[in-house]
């Protein structure tokens, strides 16, 4: 099963170091039932995306916690065992959870299939998003505006090899 763990630069760059993206227990987004119902499709490419769409949005998150963070979100796409990955049931009609699961235990950054990072032009965007998503959970339309405005810019599709550059531990 493919799950998208959400992160910011600085934790790519611990989970690099430790060789894995969290001990349990991990969020990530995956092609859930209640995913498949929300978008209306069929097409497992397009279910893929939206999950890591809904991973970005979470990673977008864990960069405005994150004041020394770069303003890139990031997003690990983790290949784990079918079962491993799980909804809660209780919150599959929470529309902030679609599409989100638990992994009890550790994953391996090994399992990684690839690594989706923001360019450097998304930054300006992204940092606004992150300035807004506040004021956007409260309701205010202008602000969901600006935090939608980061998902105008696609994530970037990077090998696992890249990431010691990604993280600036490169030659």
């Amino acid at each position: 099963m493919r799950v998208y763990v959400p992160l910011t630069l600085p934790g790519l760059a611990e989970a690099y170091k430790t060789g894995e993206l969290g001990s349990g227990p991990t969020t990530a987004y995956a092609v859930t039932p209640a995913l498949r119902e929300w978008y209306l499709s069929d097409d497992i490419e397009e279910l893929e995306y939206a999950a890591l769409n809904r991973a970005a949005l979470a990673s977008l998150r864990l960069v405005a916690l994150d004041p020394g963070a770069a303003r890139r979100r990031v997003v690990v796409a983790v290949d784990v065992p079918d079962g491993t990955a799980t909804a809660d049931p209780d919150r599959a009609l929470d529309s902030a959870a679609l599409g989100e699961v638990r992994i009890a235990g550790a994953v391996p950054l090994g399992k990684a299939a690839a690594v989706h990072v923001d360019a450097d032009d998304a930054e300006a965007d992204v940092t606004a998003a992150a300035e807004a998503l506040g004021a956007a959970d409260s309701g205010d339309d202008d602000a969901q505006f600006v935090v939608d405005g980061a998902e105008d810019h696609e994530l970037l599709w990077f090998a696992t090899q890249e990431i010691p550059n990604l993280v600036g531990l490169g030659d």
